[in-house]
């Protein structure tokens, strides 16, 4: 029998039960995939928590993974059993087996493990369109990075770095410092005792950077938005202390720009999915960008998993181990 992760009702991380689940054999267009690494994401404690509410009970979380084509159905060419694979999908990924589209899998190079694919297909993937897409980095730009010691920060400092940029990033502690430091961030800031803002305005004269990465929200916004030079861009890709509301956006100047999208807006198509797909894996596999899977926990303990997650106890990337 399989074991899954199964979620019956909102609520703390003690709401997350491994059971048997029964997933049954690949239709037309589908794949059968054994998952043998699951990434951890920070949208998994929003659904888990009810914050972002799910549309149906029970249910299965995750949205990234990596593993192995057990079977196929019906006119799949994109795959066949036995490929290594990594994929980004709202939710179902806390599972040993699952049922997927086809033409959502993304097959593995042979320079990319498991582990990497599951930690990174979608956070690095995120990074990808932020940098390559929402505002496209180039040498000499100056960025500002939130949480930059986390899953989506670790690879947005490191790309960014790579690209030409001056990286200026926030982080919760002074471990979390060292390690963006390490990784491509030319000025940590501490900002549970440091203001960000006027570190910027040393690092870039006055001017403001060229792009503000902003995964906060209610928290930051302000702030964020003062760190934008003219004519500079804000790309919002997250809310963890709670969503930016209109009123904050109208207060905010009027020549910048904001942009607030999703991952999958920018791989609508299998086309685009595999593009921007390549785009990530020939960074890592050039050793430009590095995946760190920072920890790793059972699948079966994926409760304690978002609860270190949620206390901040985590870095970089976190691994579920079916």
């Amino acid at each position: 029998m399989v074991k899954a992760v199964v979620m019956h009702a909102p609520g703390g991380p003690d709401v997350l039960k491994w059971e048997d689940v029964v997933v049954g054999d690949p239709g037309p267009g589908e794949a059968r995939v054994r998952n043998t690494a699951v990434g951890l994401n920070f949208l998994d404690t929003a659904f888990r928590s009810g914050a972002i509410p799910l549309a149906k009970l029970p249910a299965i979380l995750g949205w990234e993974a990596a593993g192995v084509v057990e079977a196929v159905g019906a006119r799949v060419t994109a795959v066949s059993p036995g490929t290594r694979v990594a994929y980004h999908t709202p939710n179902g990924c806390y599972a040993e087996e699952r049922l997927i589209n086809a033409d959502e899998l993304i097959p593995l190079p042979a320079g990319i493990t498991e582990d990497q694919g599951a930690a990174g297909i979608l956070k690095g993937m995120t990074a990808q369109y932020l940098l390559r897409h929402s505002y496209k980095v180039k040498a000499g730009d100056t960025v500002l990075v939130h949480a930059a010691a986390g899953g989506v920060g670790l690879f947005l400092c490191q790309w960014a770095k790579h690209l030409g940029a001056t990286v200026i990033g926030t982080v919760g502690s002074d471990d979390k410092a060292a390690l963006a430091t390490a990784n491509g961030c030319d000025h940590a800031v501490v900002y549970t005792r440091d203001d960000f803002l006027p570190v910027v305005q040393d690092v870039t004269g006055g001017a403001g950077c060229d792009a503000v990465y902003e995964c906060v929200g209610t928290q930051t916004i302000a702030q964020s938005w003062q760190c934008v030079r003219p004519q500079g861009t804000l790309a919002s890709f997250g809310q963890a202390s709670g969503p930016i509301t209109p009123a904050q956006l109208a207060q905010q100047p009027t020549d910048r720009y904001f942009i607030r999208t999703t991952l999958q807006a920018y791989n609508a198509t299998r086309d685009a999915l595999l593009h921007n797909a390549q785009d990530f894996f020939a960074v890592v596999e050039s050793g430009a960008v590095k995946v760190h899977v920072g920890q790793t926990f059972a699948l079966k303990d994926a409760g304690k998993a978002h609860a270190a997650l949620v206390g901040r106890q985590t870095t970089g990337s976190t691994v579920l181990r079916p």
